[in-house]
């Protein structure tokens, strides 16, 4: 094992261990500080301003500039703990004047029509399901209560697959969320459809519920993957003759985008989504036109002057 590849496990022990960083953002750390080790392999000298530059250059050439970012950035914080440690003098990284244009990329979001043909076909399954056995009623009766949920509160699909039966209420209507950074949230459900179809899934699934402590169980009695969502959520959107591509992130974004349309502040949107900043919310206010157009219809101004 070569000092640097070491340096990167001790550096990825440290995030796992006193950053408590999530095992997604450990993966992703691995993999592109993995990257720049087999990248600085051929140098006599690694960590010299050569050495990084070509690294920049081959990074911009062969990714996307969100990926080419994430890349840096991990790069940045993995110098910055070794200058910390003493284990390098100085971060070379830190002479370097980056700059990232990177587009603006607006949510996809489903009109509530659009999302309304996706929970009917689930809904549709029940009510066709009493020739099935009594596995599938059981399956689709997840089913229902995974698409009610993700549009209820907007979560992120690793959140909704991380939720433990202790973290949702279904008697008080709000579950427990644990989001990016550990940042706890509480969300409310306050449609009776939906806390009744969770209430069935629960009644169904609860020996399993009980076992693992998960709340969303899959066949073979094991917490929920986020792959069995996504499966579900395009096996629906086809049923339903959807022609939009639906994902777990489009009915979030569907979420925020409605109740934005609402009139719902988005500084409480904010707060649902599980955002730590406002510009990360702000996004939707590019995509929300239908409630651009109703401002300007009947609150402009100009309204009020009588020529």
């Amino acid at each position: 094992m070569t000092t640097l590849t070491k340096q990167i496990d001790d550096y990825l022990k440290f995030c796992e261990d006193q950053k408590r960083l999530d095992k997604k953002t450990i993966k992703a750390y691995r993999i592109d500080l993995t990257q720049f080790a087999s990248h600085s392999a051929s140098y006599d000298v690694q960590l010299t301003k050569t050495c990084i530059t070509d690294y920049i250059v081959k990074v911009h050439e062969t990714y996307k500039v969100k990926s080419a970012k994430r890349k840096i950035a991990a790069l940045r914080a993995f110098l910055n703990h070794l200058e910390f440690e003493e284990l390098i003098e100085s971060n070379p990284l830190a002479k370097f004047r980056l700059s990232f244009r990177e587009p603006v990329v607006l949510p996809k979001s489903l009109p509530l029509k659009t999302v309304k043909k996706l929970l009917n076909a689930a809904h549709r399954a029940i009510d066709h399901s009493d020739t099935a056995s009594a596995y599938t009623r059981r399956s689709i009766s997840r089913d229902v209560a995974v698409l009610e949920l993700l549009f209820a509160t907007g979560l992120r699909i690793s959140e909704l697959c991380s939720i433990c039966d202790s973290e949702i209420n279904l008697r008080e209507g709000f579950v427990k969320v644990y989001g990016k950074g550990a940042r706890e949230r509480m969300v409310f459900i306050a449609n009776r459809d939906v806390l009744r179809a969770l209430r069935e899934y629960r009644a169904l699934f609860i020996e399993q519920i009980n076992i693992t402590g998960y709340f969303f169980i899959n066949k073979l009695g094991k917490r929920l993957s986020e792959q069995s969502v996504r499966t579900m959520i395009t096996k629906y959107a086809e049923q339903a003759k959807i022609r939009e591509h639906v994902t777990p992130h489009t009915l979030r974004h569907s979420f925020a985008t409605l109740l934005l349309e609402e009139d719902v502040d988005i500084r409480y949107i904010q707060g649902v989504l599980g955002h730590s900043s406002i510009t990360t919310t702000q996004i939707y206010t590019h995509v929300s036109m239908s409630m651009q157009r109703r401002i300007m219809t009947r609150k402009h101004p100009r309204n009020k002057v009588q020529i």
